[in-house]
Parts: C-alpha cells; sequence; structure tokens
C-alpha cells in the first residue's frame, strides 16, 4: 500500500512537473504554445512554413547551421552536433602568423533565426620563448565581429531562397 501511494505521488509531481513545462510561453510576447510543442516541430516560434520545412531534418535554425558551416569553413572541423546545435572547430594557426592559434566552438540555441540565437567562443593560444603554447586574451568585439558574419550569411541565404 505504501508503494502504491509513493508511485500515486511520484505521478502527481511527474504531471504537475510536466504541466508547468507545457504551459510556459514561449516568448515575450506571451505565444502560448507550449515547450512541447516547439521541440517537436509543431510551431511555438515566428518561423514561416517555409522556414519549418527547410529545417525539418535538424534541431536547430538550419541558416545559423548553414551560415556557421560555410563563414567558418577555413577553420579544421572537429564535431558537428545539429541536434544540439554545436559546432566545434581544431586549432587554426594562419600561416602568416604561425606563433598564434585559435579554436571556435559555435553554439546554435535556438530554430529561429536571431542574434540572440547564435553565440560563438574563440580560445587563442600564442607561442612563449620556451616554444610552448599558452593561452592568450582573446577581444570580446572579435566574437562579436565572427557573430555578425555568420548572422548576416544565415540572412542572405534566407533571402535568396536557398534551404537552411
Amino acid at each position: 500500500m505504501t508503494f502504491i501511494r509513493g508511485l500515486g505521488l511520484a505521478t502527481v509531481a511527474v504531471a504537475l512537473t510536466l504541466g508547468g513545462c507545457a504551459s510556459r510561453s514561449n516568448d515575450a510576447a506571451g505565444d502560448d504554445r507550449g515547450v512541447f510543442s516547439r521541440l517537436l516541430g509543431r510551431g511555438g516560434d515566428d518561423a514561416s512554413a517555409a522556414d519549418v520545412q527547410s529545417q525539418a531534418g535538424i534541431g536547430v535554425n538550419g541558416y545559423l547551421w548553414r551560415a556557421s558551416l560555410e563563414t567558418l569553413s577555413f577553420l579544421p572541423l572537429e564535431s558537428a552536433d545539429p541536434f544540439g546545435g554545436v559546432i566545434n572547430y581544431d586549432w587554426y594557426a594562419n600561416p602568416e602568423q604561425p606563433n598564434e592559434r585559435f579554436k571556435v566552438a559555435v553554439f546554435i540555441l535556438d530554430s529561429r533565426l536571431r542574434a540572440d540565437a547564435l553565440n560563438i567562443t574563440i580560445n587563442k593560444q600564442a607561442r612563449n620563448a620556451a616554444g610552448e603554447w599558452v593561452d592568450a586574451a582573446v577581444s570580446g568585439q572579435t566574437e562579436t565581429d565572427l557573430e555578425n558574419a555568420v548572422l548576416t550569411r544565415a540572412r542572405q541565404i534566407r533571402l535568396s531562397g536557398q534551404e537552411g
């Protein structure tokens, strides 16, 4: 009997938790379609029908995904997770500056084509006098400039009517 009562309480707790998630609004405008609808690809964002269709194969905004890969195509790709929205690039050294190298990670955080749906982090290392790689500071403006380049390319892809 205690087991059944405990099971009933657990069921109620799960139902309340899921119910709270489903009623949560997706944006500040008060869109009442739940998180589950958005996760299942049934709306919840301001994308047009063509945008939703073009993104059916991946879990994030297809335009941002493609623009990230195109904009950073000169970097060696380490890994890409289209469902989690993470692209990791391996270390890259510009042949003109062989004593510096960069590693970039791209995070696509939403299914909408928005500036806040993209986050890019850059790690920089410089070679010291002993020939060892040591971490170096990266300007926040560099990350912002790279994000803006990806966003611009994503908008170009969308406007050209190419699938994301």
